[in-house]
């Protein structure tokens, strides 16, 4: 199972707490977050790390080198800011298996990523969908029995589901789409063309944080080491 890493963002809301780091770098009970995700994934049988970087990525590779846990980790550089999707498609690169998954860095969702993997191995496109009491922060994504619909902007708020920011991808599939260089997986590609792509879905209750904001990154202290038990 070879995964993709999104760790090349900015992190503007958690600069005044981590100046000198990339987000996904930023210590959770004295350990970068990044370490707990690849640690979980590990559980999962993952045999190979793709980290797309930009940002301080000088941090992440020098505290990770080139081997996590026996595990080798390739870096996909982006030079200039990419995107979301433009970093996927930069990674996608180095993957040499038709399916990879594809993780956001600042973010933590529990499930059974092997489960998850082999049914994305049959679609070109899966996404893990995240069951939450208020949508207004990430925006509701609806779906019917086979496949997600459709994609609301953030704003109205209520129950129901979310994107998790777990992917599952085909990869020759994703190679062989009419891409820019730099663009926006969300809502360059996945909303506007959700009827088209029909993406299927698995959907989840599992242990969900996104450290992108200071008051969660603040929860991360304390739930990341107890809940996930690494």
């Amino acid at each position: 199972m070879q995964v993709i890493i999104l760790a090349g963002g900015f992190g503007t809301r958690l600069q005044a707490l981590v100046p000198d780091l990339p987000k996904p770098m930023a210590p959770v009970a004295g350990r970068p977050f990044l370490g707990y995700v690849m640690d979980n994934l590990r559980r999962y049988g993952a045999s190979r790390f793709i980290l797309s970087v930009h940002y301080k990525r000088e941090k992440i590779i020098h505290t990770f080198g080139d081997v996590f846990d026996g595990i080798p980790i390739d870096y996909a550089v982006e030079e200039t800011p990419l995107g979301t999707g433009g970093g996927i498609a930069n990674a996608a690169r180095y993957v040499t298996d038709d399916t990879a998954l594809i993780l956001n860095g600042d973010t933590f969702l529990a499930m059974d990523y092997a489960a998850f993997y082999e049914q994305a191995r049959q679609h070109n496109l899966t996404l893990a969908l995240r069951h939450v009491p208020d949508v207004s922060r990430y925006g509701r994504v609806a779906v019917n029995d086979t496949h997600i619909t459709h994609f609301a902007e953030k704003g109205p708020s209520g129950p129901g589901l979310i994107n998790g920011g777990v992917y599952g991808l085909n990869v020759p599939w994703f190679r062989g789409l009419s891409l820019p260089p730099a663009f926006s997986m969300e809502s360059d590609f996945f909303y506007p063309k959700v009827a088209d792509l029909k993406p299927h879905y698995i959907t989840t209750d599992g242990y969900f944080l996104d450290i992108g904001v200071p008051e969660d990154y603040a929860r991360a202290q304390g739930e990341i080491p107890l809940r996930i038990g690494l």
